[in-house]
C-alpha cells in the first residue's frame, strides 16, 4: 500500500495497493484491499517506492555465472594487466579456471598463452571470456589437450594463430572444445553451490524466474540439468526456472528422441526442460556472427554453425515434437535463416525465439509479428561501449553498424519482445537494462548509440516482466501482477516513472518476493 503498483497486465494498468494471501495475488487497488485487512495480516507499505511484478530473464546463465564467481573471476578486470594480476592471485593447484576476461582489453580481442605463461607457470589454465564464445589457454593447457599447428580448425570454430600457424592461445567457438575435453572432471557440489550463488544473485536484482540458455555441455561446462533437479528436489530452487537443451551441432535429428527423453526427465516443481537451443553463429567482435555479406577487409562472412538446408529440417523436426526453439542469431544472416526455418515448421502455436538480433535487415523486422516469433533482446548491450567502437563497428562498416539492436523497429512492427540478461556475459541487473533500453547509454555514459531504437520506459519494463515470461513458458503463473497469479514480487527503492529517464540506472532494488516469501532484503 501507499505507492505505485504496476501490474504489466494486457492493458499496462497502474494501482496502489496489492493483497497476497497463500502465495498467490487475491486483489488489486486499496479499495478491493483494505476490506482484506486483519489483525494478522502483515502490511508492507511502499512509501512512494515502486512495486512490480518480480523480473523475468529470458536468456541468462545462472551456473556459469555462480561458477566463474566462485573460480577465477576477471570480470572486474579493467585492463590486461588487471586480468593477469587477478591469474596470478588465484591460488590452488592444478587447472586454473574461470573467466570473465573482456575481448578489449587485448588486441584484436585476442590474448596470448605466452602473457598467461608468465603467471600460471607450468599449472594449465583454460579461462572463458566475457561472451562466452572464447576461450584463453596457455602453453600447459594446449600441450595437455595436444592442440599444435598442425591440429586443424574445427568447423565451427578457430584458432588464433601467429605467421607459423602456431596457436597464439585464443581459442574461438568450437575450437575452445580442443581444450575443454582435457579439463578434470566436474565436481557435483561445485555446480550445485554455483546455481545456489547464481540464484542469490538474481534474486538480489528482483529476478525471480529465468530461462537457462544453455542446458547440456558446451565449452568446458558440464550438463546443468542435473544440478537444477538435485536443488529442485531439495527444495533450494525457489525460482521459477526453464531450461533450453542443447542442440549438438556436431550431431543430427537422431538427437530428438534423446531431448524428449530429458524433457520429460526434468519436470520438476520448480525447473522443466520443455525449449531447445540451437546456436547458429557467434559473435561480431571475433568475426564468427553469420552476415549476408563479408566483413570489412575481410573475405569471410562469418560461421553459420548449422547449414540452412539442415536447419529447416532440424526447426521443423523441433516443432513436431512439441519443442519452441531458442536460437543464437547475432548477424543478419543467421537472423534471416532463423526465421526462414520457423516459417517452414509446422504452425503449432509454440512460441519460438531468436535471441540477440544484433544485425537485422529491414525486410525482416515485420517477420517476426508474421510468425510470431519473440525477440529476445539484451538491451545493455546496445550502447557504445569498447566492444562496440574498437571490435564491432570498424568490422561491420556503417551501414551494418545502423541496423544493430532494432529494438524500437520491432516492437513498431509488431514483434513480441522479451528481454534478457545474458549473464554472466553481461550485468544481471535489470534496471540497468531498462535503463540502456530507454537511453542507448550507460548511466555515466556520453552519446547514446542509435537512439532512434530507444524503447519507452513502459515497454521496457513489459519485455523484462510479462514478456519475458512469455517467452519462458510463465505466461500462466508469472509476469503480471493479477488475482490468482503467483506472488512473485519486486520493490524498487523509488518510482521509475517520477524519476528523469536518464536516472533510471540509479534505482535499486529492495524487497523479492517469490510466491509471496521473501526472497530478498528481508
Amino acid at each position: 500500500m501507499d505507492g505505485p503498483v504496476v501490474t504489466s497486465d494486457a492493458t499496462g494498468s497502474r494501482t496502489d495497493a496489492l493483497a497476497v494471501r497463500a502465495g498467490r495475488v487475491v486483489a488489486l487497488g486499496e479499495r478491493a484491499v483494505r476490506p482484506l485487512i486483519t489483525r494478522r495480516t502483515e502490511v508492507v507499505r511502499l512509501s512512494g517506492r515502486l512495486l512490480l511484478p518480480g523480473f523475468q530473464d529470458a536468456h541468462a546463465h545462472p551456473v556459469f555465472g555462480g561458477l566463474r564467481r566462485l573460480r577465477c573471476d576477471l570480470t572486474e578486470a579493467a585492463t590486461a594487466a588487471d586480468c593477469l594480476r587477478l591469474v596470478a592471485a588465484h591460488g590452488g593447484a592444478g587447472w586454473v579456471l574461470g573467466g570473465g576476461w573482456d575481448s578489449p582489453l587485448f588486441p584484436g580481442g585476442a590474448p596470448t598463452a605466452a602473457e598467461l605463461d608468465r603467471v600460471t607457470g607450468d599449472r594449465p589454465a583454460y579461462l572463458i571470456n566475457r561472451d562466452l564464445h572464447s576461450a584463453w589457454a596457455n602453453t600447459a593447457a594446449l600441450r595437455l589437450a595436444g592442440v599444435r599447428a598442425d591440429t586443424p580448425d574445427p568447423s565451427d570454430g578457430r584458432i588464433e594463430r601467429d605467421r607459423h600457424g602456431e596457436p597464439t592461445g585464443t581459442l574461438h567457438e568450437g575450437a575452445a572444445d580442443l581444450v575443454a575435453r582435457a579439463l578434470p572432471e566436474p565436481d557435483p557440489a561445485e555446480y550445485r553451490a554455483a546455481l545456489l550463488e547464481g540464484q542469490r544473485v538474481l534474486h538480489a536484482h528482483g529476478v525471480t524466474g529465468w530461462q537457462d540458455a544453455i542446458v547440456g555441455a558446451y565449452l568446458g561446462h558440464a550438463d546443468i540439468a542435473e544440478t537444477y533437479q538435485e536443488v529442485d528436489r531439495a527444495g533450494l530452487l525457489r525460482a521459477r526456472v526453464q531450461g533450453a537443451l542443447w542442440w549438438d551441432r556436431r550431431r543430427g535429428a537422431e538427437q530428438i528422441p534423446e531431448l524428449v527423453e530429458r524433457r520429460e526427465r526434468a519436470r520438476g516443481e520448480r525447473f522443466r526442460a520443455e525449449h531447445v537451443k540451437v546456436m547458429l553463429d557467434g559473435v561480431c567482435e571475433t568475426r564468427t556472427a553469420a552476415m549476408e555479406t563479408p566483413y570489412l577487409g575481410e573475405r569471410g562472412s562469418g560461421l553459420a554453425h548449422v547449414p540452412e538446408p539442415e536447419l529447416r529440417e532440424v526447426v521443423a523436426r523441433l516443432a513436431a515434437a512439441g519443442f519452441p526453439v531458442h536460437f543464437h542469431a547475432v548477424g543478419d544472416r543467421a537472423v534471416r535463416a532463423a526465421l526462414d526455418a520457423v516459417a517452414g515448421a509446422p504452425g503449432s502455436g509454440l512460441r519460438h525465439q531468436i535471441a540477440h538480433v544484433q544485425v537485422v535487415r529491414s525486410r525482416d523486422l515485420p517477420r517476426f509479428r508474421e510468425l510470431g516469433v519473440t525477440a529476445n533482446v539484451q538491451p545493455a548491450w546496445a550502447i557504445a561501449d569498447a566492444a562496440m567502437t574498437e571490435l564491432t563497428i570498424p568490422r561491420l562498416g556503417a551501414e551494418r553498424a545502423a541496423r544493430q539492436y532494432p529494438f524500437r523497429s520491432l516492437h513498431e512492427a509488431g514483434a513480441p519482445l522479451a528481454a534478457g540478461s545474458d549473464w554472466p556475459v553481461s550485468d544481471p541487473d535489470p534496471l540497468g537494462a531498462v535503463h540502456a533500453a530507454v537511453n542507448r547509454r550507460e548511466p555515466d555514459g556520453a552519446e547514446p548509440f542509435l537512439p532512434e531504437q530507444a524503447l519507452e520506459l513502459a515497454t521496457a519494463l513489459t519485455a523484462h516482466t510479462a514478456g519475458a515470461a512469455r517467452a519462458n513458458g510463465f505466461a500462466a503463473e508469472t509476469g503480471s501482477l493479477e488475482p490468482g497469479k503467483a506472488a512473485d514480487l519486486v520493490v524498487l527503492d523509488r518510482d521509475l516513472f517520477s524519476l528523469p529517464s536518464q536516472e533510471i540506472g540509479r534505482a535499486r532494488v529492495e524487497l523479492t518476493f517469490a510466491d509471496g516469501a521473501p526472497v530478498h532484503g528481508r
